[in-house]
């Protein structure tokens, strides 16, 4: 695929979901790091069902640090795997109490330190919270259209970033970030895609290859 077909694909969705953004709810950059720590294999609809007793409970990493870790569970339980996001969620907390004065850490590197915080994660964080896209996130949506259209035929998250990141100039991050999960979540389904109604079908490897038999 060459760079004016990406581009192409690029502003294509774009015009397609011109209102493609997070679908999480925060008002500070903890409660972004907190909510997509709890959307780990959980559905943001749920979270921001969950986040806002738990905000009101907890608004600073301080409050987490302090809450019991029992009342902590049950107030994140409808995100599942509650115990072990839980036990990130306050270590996170005092880490950053501790190291960064209450302040979420601005880097990658810093981020990726946290418990419970991987590469995804840390993308989010820099790009929602900071508005310093510093990569693509790539979750199922990301990975199931990027191996489709043909921009990675890779499997691992970090592997099919490298592979965008080497493809899609910088400027286009943030775009990418919002628009793959929203044409994930509206089109490109992972058990019924709208094949024949997508606006980059085209541009699509699966879809052109599959025309052919």
């Amino acid at each position: 695929m060459n760079n004016n077909d990406i581009i192409k694909i690029i502003e294509i969705l774009k015009n397609t979901y011109p209102d493609a953004k997070c679908s999480l709810d925060f008002t500070t950059p903890f409660e972004m790091l907190v909510a997509v720590i709890l959307s780990a294999q959980c559905t943001d609809e749920r979270v921001n069902k969950t986040t806002p007793a738990l905000f009101s409970k907890c608004s600073t990493p301080k409050d987490f640090v302090d809450i019991d870790i029992l009342e902590l569970e049950n107030l994140i339980h409808p995100c599942g795997f509650y115990k072990n996001k839980a036990k990130n969620i306050k270590a996170t907390a005092k880490i950053i109490v501790d190291n960064y004065d209450g302040n979420v850490p601005q880097t990658m590197e810093e981020l990726m330190s946290l418990p419970g915080v991987g590469r995804k994660t840390a993308n989010v964080v820099m790009l929602e919270a900071f508005n310093m896209p510093q990569g693509i996130a790539v979750d199922t949506h990301c990975k199931r259209i990027s191996n489709k259209i043909g921009f990675s035929n890779e499997k691992e998250p970090e592997k099919i970033e490298k592979d965008l990141l080497r493809i899609i100039p910088k400027e286009y991050y943030k775009d990418m970030n919002h628009i793959l999960i929203w044409h994930g979540r509206n089109t490109c389904i992972a058990r019924n895609p709208k094949c024949e109604t997508c606006s980059i079908n085209k541009y699509c490897k699966e879809y052109n290859n599959t025309k052919k038999y």
